[in-house]
């Protein structure tokens, strides 16, 4: 027992491998690069569509995302951001339609919409919905209905 605490102990004040790491696609082009450490993806990344142009920008820790990350089309025109924690969709998500204004903004809970979804059409509100672990529960299509059943602190 006293050896493998001794072992332990002294792996664990062994510095960090720490590396800058690229991958290809099969056509040659730059895939992904970022920092690796102890072989883990951690900081900050960026992924590229296999035509080059950037595809997800973001941080990771112990090799998932974590922090805010910014998505892109094959084209290059931002899809969607938000905040990811452990790997999963958290909080506030924009999306954005192929002329890159954003169409609608979701709470997400653990990947899935969970609170509510603010709808535009060319950056002007449309309609509000709420989502209760993925599924909706009630749809608004009036701001002044909207406020009538809802707090707008919940929007936070």
């Amino acid at each position: 027992m006293l050896r493998i605490f001794i072992v332990l102990f002294v792996v664990g004040l062994l510095p960090a491998k720490r590396m800058y790491d690229r991958t290809y696609h099969d056509n040659g082009n730059l895939a992904a690069e970022g920092w690796k450490q102890n072989g883990l993806k951690e900081d900050f990344w960026k992924m590229y569509h296999p035509n080059e142009n950037l595809e997800s920008q973001g941080h990771y820790r112990m090799d998932l995302r974590n922090g805010y990350w910014y998505f892109y089309t094959k084209e290059g025109k931002l899809e969607m951001e938000g905040h990811v924690s452990q790997g999963k969709k958290v909080k506030w998500w924009l999306f954005y339609d192929e002329n890159e204004k954003i169409n609608h903004k979701c709470q997400l809970q653990d990947g899935v919409k969970n609170g509510y979804c603010l709808k535009y059409v060319d950056e002007e509100l449309k309609s509000a919905e709420k989502f209760k672990n993925g599924k909706k529960v009630k749809e608004w299509f009036s701001f002044g209905a909207f406020r009538r059943e809802n707090k707008l602190s919940d929007l936070k």
